[in-house]
């Protein structure tokens, strides 16, 4: 681990995956407004992720007014880490419920995330789909710029 990052090292093992979205819901989930991915499957992992903006933009997402709302002014990278989060619980409404938020899609599965943290700098990185584990650089460039992190 980079010894100029913290004087307590990361955990080991582990302990973090990578979860890549797409833009705009990125920045959306960045600015803390969207607490919930949706996903078509359930994920069982829990604990830190790395957010990670993927390489597409979701044009046809930026005329939607929440979202256009919510990333107003803010600059939309792909294809690198921009922030971290806690994903805490993965569930569904049920039929013919409200949704959880005005954010959750209907039939999809909701990835609460909560702890968001905006990376000051973002980080080149490939992500994929589904939850991922990252390499230890990609953590070391990371929390570089996060010396107060501790997980």
């Amino acid at each position: 681990m980079g010894a100029s990052r913290m004087s307590t090292p990361l955990p080991q093992g582990d302990w973090i995956r990578g979860i890549s979205v797409q833009q705009p819901h990125a920045t959306c989930i960045l600015t803390g407004a969207k607490g919930i991915e949706n996903r078509p499957k359930p994920w069982s992992w829990r604990g830190w992720m790395l957010l990670h903006a993927g390489q597409r933009i979701d044009r046809p997402a930026l005329r939607v007014p929440l979202i256009a709302r919510t990333i107003r002014g803010r600059e939309l990278t792909t294809g690198a880490v921009i922030g971290i989060a806690r994903l805490v619980d993965c569930h569904q409404d049920p039929e013919g419920s409200q949704p959880c938020t005005p954010w959750a899609q209907a039939g999809t599965w909701h990835l609460v995330l909560q702890d968001v943290q905006e990376l000051p700098l973002p980080v080149p990185a490939a992500g994929q789909l589904g939850p991922w584990k990252p390499a230890e650089d990609l953590l070391d460039r990371v929390f570089q710029q996060m010396p107060a992190f501790r997980p």
